[in-house]
């Protein structure tokens, strides 16, 4: 285990990155040292940059959603959060 991911050995018996560590790399979801470990890694790994290239192409391609709650909604979570607050005086 590598700060919670799993670490395998590749062809060359270097530490290599999981899909998941390289899809959360892609995200800028990983630790400083996830990223050392994920750069090494594409440095030695020819198969290693070709999966992360496969899925930088993959990740561009998806659509941009940006989701926004309706003002109703964020109205009955206010509310909530007003009488939780109150209740919590009482």
């Amino acid at each position: 285990m590598f700060n919670g991911c799993l670490v395998t050995k590749s062809y060359s018996m270097n530490e290599t990155c999981t899909h998941d560590l390289l899809i959360k790399f892609l995200y800028h979801e990983t630790t400083p040292a996830e990223n050392r470990l994920i750069h090494r890694e594409l440095k030695e790994d020819y198969l290693l940059r070709e999966e992360f290239s496969s899925l930088q192409q993959a990740f561009r391609r998806l659509p941009r959603v940006r989701f926004s709650a309706s003002p109703k909604a964020l109205n009955a979570v206010l509310q909530f959060s007003q009488q939780s607050a109150l209740e919590g005086l009482l």
